[in-house]
């Protein structure tokens, strides 16, 4: 396994990721989110997680963080998740870490073909997971991703938000016994726009 960086490449990495999600994800406006409620500011995670640098450095972090944690596969609900779970597992193969095999969660099963609520994985009976989200807010998303994945037998090491926006997913998640951890939260981006 690769040797961790030292803390100061961490933080060139993460400040450099920072301002990719500031200039593509974060924007202040009036918008409605998902639950219906209105927000003065929104993160759009996709424009960053489907920059080449932004998820490759998104990736790093997110290996940077779990690497003590001995996952068998990383994975998380749909849409949300793909892109992200995507690139950490092609990183952890090049990085020559443990490889990490990635999954999705879906909301609800098609009617057709296999029918499963897991996709690109077979067996996750006795597994450890880590559960990846873009952007949180209660906790409510991954925990689906969660509950599949107990549902399928495994075990969630750690549910990691890309972004948490401070509105209750960590209190959950306390709540389920369950660890949370992000990478960065959206006062850090409230605080520099």
């Amino acid at each position: 396994m690769e040797s961790r960086r030292s803390s100061s490449d961490t933080l060139s990495i993460r400040t450099r990721a920072f301002n990719i999600i500031k200039s593509k994800s974060f924007s202040r406006g009036k918008f409605v989110l998902a639950s219906g409620r209105e927000s003065n500011f929104y993160l759009d995670m996709k424009p960053s997680m489907f920059d080449s640098e932004g998820a490759n450095l998104l990736s790093e972090l997110i290996l940077e963080r779990i690497a003590s944690l001995e996952a068998d596969f990383v994975g998380g609900l749909e849409m949300g998740a793909v892109p992200i779970v995507s690139s950490v597992a092609m990183l952890s193969f090049t990085k020559g870490m443990r490889p990490l095999t990635g999954f999705f969660v879906r909301k609800e099963v098609k009617g057709h073909g296999t029918k499963k609520k897991i996709e690109a994985v077979h067996n996750l009976q006795g597994k450890k997971v880590i559960v990846l989200e873009d952007v949180t807010t209660t906790g409510g998303s991954a925990m689906q991703a969660v509950t599949a994945v107990r549902d399928a037998g495994g075990e969630v090491l750690l549910v990691l938000s890309l972004v948490d926006r401070e509105e209750g997913a960590a209190e959950f998640y306390k709540q389920q016994s369950i660890p949370f951890a992000s990478l960065f939260r959206v006062s850090e981006f409230l605080a520099t726009s």
